[in-house]
């Protein structure tokens, strides 16, 4: 299935969020799921305002949407679910330093961003694997 990449970054004021893969494609909100709404808002006024000829190829058809969040922001949306202490446990990263992640203090290096990433998707296939 076609993908639309959106990319949800964290401003000084708010969320923005933008396509990273359709020209054209921006929203944003006061929170992460206001600026998915947004997009999604945002994607059904483009197809509503142009011909089919203006829309691109990957809007055509069934698509998936698929969120990029920076850390600053995961972290903020999360933020009732993933203590910097959880963190520290999955990732291995001192609290201290989820600390400057999650208040945009400091931005994570890539090799710091793949250790969180990969924690989080490790964590995913072991609740996956729960049964009840």
């Amino acid at each position: 299935m076609k993908q639309i990449k959106v990319v949800i970054e964290r401003s000084v004021d708010m969320f923005s969020s933008y396509a990273e893969n359709v020209e054209g494609i921006y929203g944003g909100g006061g929170t992460v799921q206001e600026a998915k709404d947004s997009i999604v808002a945002a994607i059904n006024l483009y197809k509503k305002h142009n011909t089919t000829g203006n829309i691109p190829e990957i809007l055509k058809g069934e698509y998936e949407l698929v969120f990029k969040l920076d850390v600053q922001s995961f972290m903020d949306y999360y933020k009732g679910v993933f203590t910097p202490a959880a963190l520290e446990r999955i990732a291995g990263i001192n609290q201290k330093q989820i600390q400057h992640y999650s208040s945009g203090y400091r931005k994570p290096r890539p090799a710091q961003r793949k250790k969180i990433e990969d924690a989080l998707h490790k964590l995913g296939r072991e609740l996956l694997a729960v049964e009840l």
